[in-house]
């Protein structure tokens, strides 16, 4: 458990008495700075924390800190650019799906929705691509964003792009992380050779049009690998450490939004070339120059097990986000749906 989560604890396990920051520093084994950094990032989440000479630190209003223990609307808004501070913005301590949630604030459509930010403490049926379930315990970040956009079906491939490249360096940004995040195309984020966030894009389109009503935009981060089954831990990674989740969904949200911002215009005034995000997406990415293994099909769970793969090279990423392969036939396609994994014979060519 972090040092913040461990603090918090012990405030609440202290009957609103006071408890100094001696006795925290000596319980858990850290610093007074320790400590102290730790109130500090807990009040900025929106905790209300006292501090009084000699008396030490009580947590206030616990009975709304046990309801939504981690994060609150007032304390994402606060860490929000003014653009975005209007935003609609809810915080569920348990939801089915924040995808589900924000699909259907977005179908009864009594307001103007986009930018909704749906945020959830534990989710009980998180789901990833193609019908899979998302392993969703307690301690995650599980949100989604709701994303009105002006423009065709054809280009949602895009938002999915620049959700990785937001929540890659949102992740960059806050939490500290002594290695930068890397992107697995097409929406996963690695951190030390594990995937640490999943991303799932879902529209409500209207056919006869080609347009998309919305777009819903789900992200899963794990924060801790504790309740993970041993089999996950191999592959799974998390982003542990005394940073602010509020900053952490504000910043992705903002980046999202802001990404979206500029396709649209980019599209509307046709300059579709230099997209400053895909540039960071095409730096992050850690498929480039390797050999893979692609799988299609309608696969539910590992394709490995139900599809075989074919062979190729990853040459890098289109301006669309498409994944751009050399087969062993020297054959060249891109690639706009499907799954990749890095072959053991892989090495890095770029």
């Amino acid at each position: 458990m972090s040092v913040r989560n461990s603090v918090l604890e012990a405030l609440q396990n202290n009957e609103g008495n006071y408890v100094s920051g001696g006795k925290l520093s000596e319980d858990l084994g850290v610093s007074r700075a320790a400590v102290w950094k730790a109130i500090s990032g807990l009040r900025q989440e929106g905790y209300r924390i006292d501090a009084v000479t000699n008396r030490g630190y009580l947590l206030l209003d616990r009975e709304a800190v046990e309801k939504c223990p981690n994060v609150t609307e007032e304390s994402v808004r606060r860490h929000l650019p003014a653009r975005y501070k209007d935003n609609i913005i809810q915080v569920h301590d348990m939801a089915d799906s924040t995808n589900l949630i924000a699909r259907r604030i977005a179908a009864e459509g009594s307001k103007d929705t986009h930018g909704t930010i749906v945020v959830a403490r534990r989710q009980t049926a998180g789901r990833g691509r193609l019908g899979r379930s998302f392993f969703s315990p307690a301690e995650g970040i599980y949100m989604s964003v709701i994303i009105k956009p002006d423009f065709d079906i054809t280009r949602h491939t895009l938002v999915t792009v620049a959700t990785a490249v937001a929540v890659a360096q949102a992740v960059d940004n806050v939490c500290g992380q002594n290695e930068e995040t890397k992107i697995k195309w097409v929406n996963d984020i690695y951190l030390k050779g594990k995937k640490i966030c999943g991303i799932l894009t879902e529209g409500i389109s209207d056919f006869e049009s080609g347009r998309i009503e919305h777009l819903v935009v789900g992200i899963g981060i794990n924060t801790s690998l504790d309740d993970f089954p041993e089999e996950l831990k191999k592959t799974a990674g998390a982003v542990d450490g005394d940073w602010s989740r509020s900053q952490l969904i504000a910043e992705i949200a903002t980046g999202v939004l802001d990404h979206v911002r500029a396709i649209q215009l980019q599209i509307s005034e046709g300059w579709m070339d230099d997209r400053f995000f895909m540039r960071t997406y095409r730096d992050k990415s850690m498929l480039t120059g390797s050999s893979v293994q692609v799988y299609r099909g309608t696969y539910r769970q590992d394709p490995t097990k139900e599809i075989d793969g074919i062979p190729a090279r990853v040459k890098g990423i289109d301006d669309e986000g498409g994944l751009m392969v050399i087969w062993e036939d020297g054959s060249e396609e891109t690639l706009t749906t499907g799954e990749v994994t890095v072959r053991a014979d892989s090495s890095n060519r770029r």
